[in-house]
């Protein structure tokens, strides 16, 4: 069976999982292994990007809010065969941008491609940024399979990748926390 790695860019999955309202805590580990399955291949990791929030001085809810997602990184990072990359969160134009995480992701594709450690990869993804990087894992020989969800995906990046599967309620609801 080839190997592959999922890429999950976790702004990303938080924006569909937002789509099918507040049913529960995805399983992240299932998640990653029934989407390989689907894929028919095994999973080497699963590399989880992500920004932790900005803490505004002495206000509470934002440092609730990042003690919250402290816990969450720390217990994805405790997960078999997981990887946590965190980016920055900059508050710009008046809204929170993530910095870096196209760029990290980009770059760990490349390399594991580059490397032949996986035949197949798996990105959770809708942001055209990835497409370099893309043609680059499809040059080394990697087959490049895309998760989305049709109400938030760039077309070139439908366009570059190699298969595609939609991202639907049902496949999240089988991978939620009981």
């Amino acid at each position: 069976m080839e190997k592959a790695s999922v890429f999950i860019d976790g702004g990303y999955l938080n924006r569909i999982l937002n789509n099918f309202g507040d049913s529960g805590q995805l399983d992240y580990l299932i998640f990653s292994d029934l989407i390989s399955d689907i894929v028919k291949v095994k999973r080497l990791r699963t590399y989880y990007y992500h920004c932790l929030p900005l803490i505004k001085s002495n206000n509470k809810e934002d440092e609730k809010r990042y003690s919250k997602m402290q816990l969450f990184i720390t217990s994805l990072k405790r997960l078999p065969r997981f990887e946590v990359k965190l980016g920055k969160l900059q508050f710009i134009g008046g809204k929170f941008r993530q910095k870096m995480i196209d760029v990290l992701l980009s770059l760990d594709l490349v390399n594991i491609s580059f490397d032949k450690q996986i035949e197949q990869a798996i990105i959770i993804a809708g942001d055209a940024d990835f497409i370099p990087a893309i043609k680059k894992a499809k040059d080394c020989g990697v087959i490049v399979h895309l998760f989305y969800h049709p109400s938030s995906v760039h077309n070139e990046l439908l366009d570059e990748v190699d298969e595609l599967h939609i991202i639907s309620e049902d496949l999240i609801k089988s991978c939620i926390k009981n």
